[in-house]
């Protein structure tokens, strides 16, 4: 574990797949991206994902473990974000479309033993729609965790403010949804998107520690890289520790234009938070 801490720290990245990087994610291609994260002293990665499917695990997995660090997930934010597919959509060509590429991550990420992760590409609502919408969202998730765990995964639901979907905004939508599936799922835990919610993030990462599967972390104002004696970071790492939380902490937000600065920013941070616990 890193210094300090009690769990993995991974920071976001694109894929090699992707059609450009993701902005909340390094800006360099994925090989050089893992060795800048190395050098830092990070554990391992989060890989947003596009198209990729299981035949691509090794060739992933080899790039990111000749850095030294690990796969701790994988992410689908790019379905949508670049290819606008989602699996609320009135074109049923684009819902299975959509739906088709979260089955490809789901299978990539149990080659990989690690769990994949939904968030905005489950899509927003139209006029009229919304009762349809949410069953179609609905289905697909209940297929997508049974994949998930059919190969070896898991399906982490990500509760996401209204800017980025219609459904599940809140920890406790999303943990209704969860334990309505038949299979194991998790939560992703964002502070971001909990602040933009009026979510109590601490209470939140304390009450729900046993059933997330990663905390994604960023600045609360800004949603840029971490900063040096934010009083919350101490809060949250206690928070973990309270609710045993036994998963990985990644850095998700904007790059302030330089990847390198703003992943040695949060770093140093998250560090300096843990060291004055200890």
């Amino acid at each position: 574990m890193s210094a300090g801490l009690s769990w993995p720290v991974a920071y976001t990245v694109s894929g090699d797949d992707c059609a450009a990087r993701m902005p909340l994610g390094h800006s360099a291609p994925l090989a050089e991206a893992v060795r800048e994260l190395a050098e830092l002293g990070y554990d391992g990665v989060e890989v947003q994902v596009r198209e990729t499917g299981a035949h691509d695990a090794e060739t992933l997995a080899g790039t990111v473990e000749a850095a030294g660090l690990k796969v701790y997930g994988i992410g689908t934010g790019p379905v949508a974000a670049h290819d606008r597919l989602t699996l609320t959509d009135p074109s049923p060509d684009v819902r299975r479309h959509a739906l088709f590429r979260l089955l490809g991550a789901a299978r990539l990420a149990g080659e990989l033993g690690v769990p994949v992760s939904l968030g905005q590409t489950r899509g927003t609502f139209l006029p009229g729609l919304a009762d349809m919408q949410r069953v179609w969202a609905e289905r697909a998730v209940e297929q997508l965790a049974e994949e998930a765990a059919a190969r070896g995964s898991r399906l982490l639901l990500e509760p996401q403010s209204r800017a980025n979907t219609s459904l599940w905004h809140t920890p406790a939508e999303a943990l209704a949804v969860i334990d309505s599936l038949d299979v194991p799922a998790g939560l992703v835990l964002d502070t971001h998107h909990l602040d933009a919610e009026g979510v109590d993030v601490v209470r939140a990462v304390t009450d729900l520690a046993a059933v997330t599967g990663c905390l994604q972390l960023a600045t609360a104002s800004t949603r840029g890289p971490l900063t040096v004696g934010d009083p919350r970071l101490p809060e949250l790492l206690t928070a973990l520790h309270t609710g045993g939380f036994t998963g990985w902490l990644t850095l998700e937000h904007s790059q302030d234009d330089d990847s390198t600065k703003a992943a040695a920013r949060s770093w140093t941070a998250l560090t300096d938070a843990a060291s004055a616990l200890s």
